[in-house]
C-alpha cells in the first residue's frame, strides 16, 4: 500500500485538460472570443438605437392620427398635444388603443403586458436569458399604441424589453454560454435606456443595478460598448442636447453655506420614498383590482380602464387647455421645471391624477414603461415640496425647479430600486452639475424609505409576487477567491487496481478516518473510490472484489491552484462527482496531494457566506 501524503506546494497550472469521467461530459458551449463578442455588442447597440428612433417615431405617427387625425413622424413630447378634431369623442382614443394591444398581447405576446423589465430579469435568472424573438415585435407595437393614444406610461420600458430581447436572438443565434447571452441582454437594456433619455453612463449603471448578474471586465466592457454606441444613433437622430430644460438653474440655487437646504433635501427624500412606495403598492392593487372584481375579459377590462384615463384627460383640457397627464407626460414635467406650473393645489390634484391614471393604465393591461410616470409624480411632488418650502422658509431663496429635480430621482430611484442609475440619469437629463449633491442625498433617503415600507421594488415585486426572487444586493463572488488548495480533504490513498477490497479494509484507522482511494495501474490513476462508497463497499461487496472493479472514473483533474469556481466548472462540465488535486503536471498517483468533492464544494459556500450574512 502507497499512502498519499500533503506534499510541499509547487506551481501548476490552475486547471488541467485531463479528465478521467466516464460520464457523458455536458455539452457546454465554449465562449466567444472577444472580437467576435465585441462585434455582437456593437449589433445589439446598434439595434437599440436605431429600435428607439423607430419605436418614437412609430409613437408618434399614432399619436397623430388618434389624436390630431393626421399622418406625421413629427412629435415633440416636450409640447402640449393641443386638442384634436374630436372634441369630447377624444375620450374614446385611449380606449381604441386598448383594444388593439389586446388583441396583440393576447394573441402574440403575452409578455409584451406591463412594464417590461420584469420580463427581462426574470428570462435572466430564471430562464437562462432565453427571450422569444417575437416579444421585441409585439411589445414595440403594443407600447406604441398605449403611448400613443394617451396611456399613462412611459417609452423607456419598451424599449428596454427590444434591445434585450435582440441581444437575446443573437445570444440564441450564436452558440454560447449563458454568462455570454445574459451580457447581451443586459447590453440591450442599457442600451435601449440610454438611447431613449440620451443618458449613457445612465444606462450603463442600469444595466449593472438591474440587469448584470456578474459585474467584472468581460461583462462590462460589452455592455458599455453597446451603451455607447446606442447613443450615438440617438444623437445622430435626437441631437445632444438633454432631455428638459431648466432656465432656473442659470442661477445657483444650492448654497453649501447653508445646512439648512442640505436638510431639506433629506425631508424630500423621505416624501419621495412615501410617494414610491404608495406608487408601488397602488400599480398593483389596481391590477388586482381589475383581476378579481371587474367582470369580462382581458379586452373589455382594459378598455374600461383606458375609457376612466380618457375621461381625466378630457376633463383637464375642458378646464386647463392641457391634458397634462396624458402619455409620457413630458411636456407637464418640462412646466413644472421652467416654473410655468406654480400653483400648489394644482401640482398636488397633478400628482394624485397621474398617479390614478397610471395605475389604470397598467392595472387594467396596458403595456408601456414605469420611468416616465416615475419622473412626472417626483417632478411634482418635488415642485410641491420646493413651494411649500419658499412660503415656509424664504429667506433660503430655494427653487421649486431644483426641488422638482430632486424630486424626479428620489422617486426613480424609490420605485426602480436603480438609485446609482437615478443619480446619474438625472444630471444626464439636465446636464447641470450643481443637482448632485442635492439628488444624492434625496436618492439615498428615498431608497431607504421605500425599503421600511416595502422591500421589492415596482420590479422586483411582480415577480416575487410569481414566486420567483431577484437578488436585491451586489456581492463579491468568493467562488474566485478561494483556491482548492485551501478546501481540499489531503487523506487520501492509493492501491493498485488488482487490491483485493478484503486489503483496504485496514486503511480505516483512527489516525486517517475513511480516507479517498485511487485506482492506478502502469498508465497512472485509472479511478477513485470516494469514503462513502468505500465504506458501502466493504460493507456489501465480497470481499475478493478488486479495486479495478468497483473504482469510479467519474472525476477530474485540476491543479492546486486552481479556484473554487475554477474546479466546479471543471465538475461541472464532466458531469463528474469528484476532483483530484494534483502538484505538477503529471497525472501520477504520487502527485495527488488533496481532493475535493460535491460535499466540500457545499461546505465552501455555507463558509462563504459568513462574510455576507447579517
Amino acid at each position: 500500500m502507497k499512502q498519499i501524503s500533503e506534499t510541499a506546494a509547487s506551481p501548476a497550472a490552475s486547471q488541467t485538460d485531463h479528465s478521467g469521467s466516464t460520464a457523458t461530459p455536458r455539452e457546454l458551449p465554449t465562449p466567444l472570443g472577444p472580437f467576435r463578442f465585441t462585434l455582437l455588442s456593437v449589433s445589439v447597440g446598434l439595434v437599440a438605437g436605431v429600435g428607439a428612433v423607430v419605436f418614437r417615431g412609430l409613437i408618434a405617427v399614432i399619436h397623430n392620427l388618434m389624436f390630431l387625425g393626421s399622418l406625421s413622424f413629427s412629435y415633440d413630447a416636450n409640447t402640449h398635444t393641443p386638442l384634436g378634431p374630436w372634441g369630447a369623442a377624444v375620450i374614446l382614443v385611449p380606449v381604441a388603443g386598448a383594444l388593439i394591444v389586446a388583441f396583440l398581447v393576447n394573441n402574440f405576446g403575452p409578455e409584451a403586458k406591463g412594464h417590461g423589465v420584469p420580463e427581462v430579469m426574470d428570462a435572466i435568472y430564471y430562464r437562462k436569458g432565453v427571450i422569444r424573438p417575437v416579444v421585441a415585435l409585439v411589445k414595440a407595437l403594443a407600447s406604441a399604441l398605449s403611448i400613443g393614444s394617451g396611456g399613462s406610461v412611459g417609452r423607456e420600458g419598451p424599449i428596454i424589453q427590444i434591445g434585450a430581447s435582440f441581444g437575446s436572438t443573437l445570444g440564441q443565434i450564436v452558440r454560447m454560454p449563458v454568462w455570454e447571452r445574459n451580457t447581451l441582454i443586459a447590453a440591450g437594456a442599457g442600451a435601449g435606456i440610454a438611447a431613449t433619455f440620451n443618458t449613457p453612463v445612465g444606462g450603463i449603471l442600469f444595466a449593472i443595478e438591474l440587469m448584470m448578474v456578474e459585474i467584472s471586465v468581460r461583462t462590462l466592457v460589452p455592455v458599455t460598448i453597446a451603451t455607447v454606441t446606442a447613443t450615438y444613433i440617438g444623437q445622430v437622430f435626437f441631437g445632444t442636447h438633454p432631455s428638459f430644460v431648466i432656465p432656473a438653474f442659470e442661477i445657483t440655487y444650492f448654497h453649501l453655506a447653508s445646512p439648512w437646504v442640505l436638510a431639506s433635501y433629506v425631508g424630500l427624500g423621505v416624501v419621495a420614498g412615501v410617494v414610491s412606495a404608495v406608487f408601488i403598492r397602488a400599480i398593483y392593487a389596481t391590477e388586482d383590482f381589475f383581476d378579481k372584481y371587474v367582470p369580462g375579459n382581458y379586452y373589455s377590462r382594459h378598455a374600461l380602464g383606458m375609457l376612466l384615463v380618457g375621461i381625466t384627460m378630457y376633463a383637464l383640457m375642458a378646464t386647463t387647455g392641457n391634458y397634462y397627464v396624458e402619455g409620457v407626460g413630458y411636456a407637464t414635467i418640462q412646466d413644472i421645471l421652467t416654473n410655468t406650473l406654480t400653483s400648489l393645489p394644482f401640482l398636488l390634484l397633478l400628482l394624485l391624477l397621474k398617479l390614478m391614471v397610471t395605475s389604470l393604465t397598467l392595472g387594467s393591461g396596458a403595456s408601456g414603461g414605469i420611468f416616465s410616470p416615475s419622473l412626472f409624480l417626483g417632478a411634482a411632488l418635488g415642485g410641491c415640496y420646493g413651494i411649500v418650502l419658499h412660503w415656509l422658509l424664504p429667506g433660503l431663496h430655494v427653487s421649486p425647479a431644483a426641488f422638482a429635480v430632486a424630486g424626479m430621482a428620489g422617486v426613480v430611484s424609490g420605485a426602480t430600486g436603480a438609485a446609482l442609475a437615478a443619480i446619474v440619469m438625472i444630471f444626464e437629463m439636465t446636464l447641470d452639475y450643481s443637482v448632485i449633491v442635492p439628488i444624492t442625498i434625496t436618492v439615498g433617503v428615498s431608497y431607504g424609505v421605500r425599503t421600511l415600507f416595502l422591500a421589492d421594488s415596482i420590479y422586483t415585486l411582480k415577480l416575487t409576487r410569481r414566486g420567483k426572487q431577484i437578488p436585491q444586493t451586489l456581492q463579491t463572488n468568493i467562488e474566485h477567491v478561494r483556491q482548492v488548495k485551501d478546501l481540499m480533504d489531503t487523506r487520501v490513498v492509493a492501491f493498485a487496481t488488482t487490491t483485493l477490497l478484503e486489503d483496504m479494509g485496514t486503511v480505516v484507522n483512527k489516525e486517517m478516518g475513511v480516507p479517498t482511494v485511487l485506482a492506478y495501474d502502469d498508465t497512472g490513476i485509472v479511478g477513485v473510490l470516494g469514503k462513502q462508497d468505500l465504506l458501502a463497499a466493504l460493507a456489501l461487496y465480497d470481499g475478493k472484489i478488486t479495486l479495478g472493479d468497483i473504482a469510479s472514473k467519474n472525476y477530474v483533474i485540476v491543479g492546486e491552484e486552481a479556484t473554487f469556481f475554477d474546479v466546479r466548472s471543471q465538475m461541472h462540465r464532466g458531469n463528474a462527482t469528484t476532483a483530484l488535486v494534483i502538484n505538477g503536471s503529471e497525472i501520477l498517483p504520487q502527485a495527488v496531494i488533496g481532493i475535493i468533492t460535491r460535499h466540500q464544494l457545499a461546505d465552501a459556500v455555507i463558509d462563504a457566506t459568513e462574510l455576507l450574512s447579517e
